[in-house]
């Protein structure tokens, strides 16, 4: 577990978005310390995945501001946020299809990062021993589950102080669901912050140090996984589909 008391690594102040005339980001503080992994919850359309966007500067903030230790990361290009330490796996499984699974991974290495784990793909075949069967075969053969690996792999290579993962365990059989989420108390073990967007919530749960619900466009509730799982309230008003 991280200490309470150490400064965030990746702070949220007032983050604003809008789509348009929609106002879908409506003020979100969200805190995510070194080698802590936070749980973004809520329903379908609450924000939570235009929340990582934001982070990544694929979205634009309207108001607000976002910083990785003393960075201000709003307004920079996605290329450079990047170089400064934050990874992100998308929902979408984007994987480069007519490269093999060992050139992927090969694609997304990057120099150490300053305070940041530094990873390698032997370690990558380690907790995904799947991937090392096919580091051969071209990425656009694989199932969902094994882009999935792929895509999470790929963003570690780039050392990153801290990842968004959006969705991992979707559609994902039981056995790799549960690869996921050791890899993710390992990133934790090693120091890597890690905020989570997950549909599964026996899965957010038990990975998580704290978690966050949101419901239009803010968060509504932060707290200890047991507190979440304590509260039959919370659950029916915002998690309940």
């Amino acid at each position: 577990m991280s200490d309470q008391h150490t400064a965030p690594l990746l702070r949220l102040d007032g983050l604003h978005v809008h789509y348009g005339k929609s106002h879908i980001l409506q003020g979100v503080n969200l805190e995510v310390r070194q080698g802590e992994v936070v749980s973004l919850l809520g329903r379908n359309g609450s924000g939570r995945s235009t929340t990582m966007k934001a982070i990544m500067g694929l979205v634009p903030p309207s108001a607000g501001a976002i910083r990785l230790r003393t960075r201000q990361l709003a307004g920079l290009r996605p290329h450079t946020i990047c170089r400064a330490g934050v990874g992100y796996v998308p929902e979408e499984r984007e994987v480069f299809h007519n490269l093999t699974v060992e050139e992927n991974l090969r694609m997304g290495e990057q120099p150490p990062v300053d305070g940041a784990a530094h990873w390698t793909a032997e370690q990558m075949f380690d907790y995904f021993p799947r991937l090392k069967e096919r580091r051969n075969t071209r990425a656009g053969s694989l199932s969902g589950g094994e882009q999935q690996m792929v895509t999470i792999c790929r963003s570690l290579l780039g050392n990153p102080l801290v990842l968004l993962i959006d969705e991992p365990t979707e559609g994902l059989a039981p056995k790799i669901v549960e690869a996921v989420g050791q890899c993710i108390l390992d990133m934790r073990r090693r120091g890597v912050s890690v905020l989570l967007v997950e549909q599964k919530l026996a899965i957010a749960l038990k990975v998580s140090d704290r978690v966050c619900v949101m419901g239009h466009g803010q968060i509504v509730f932060e707290g200890t996984p047991g507190e979440v799982a304590a509260s039959d309230r919370l659950l029916a008003d915002w998690l309940a589909v």
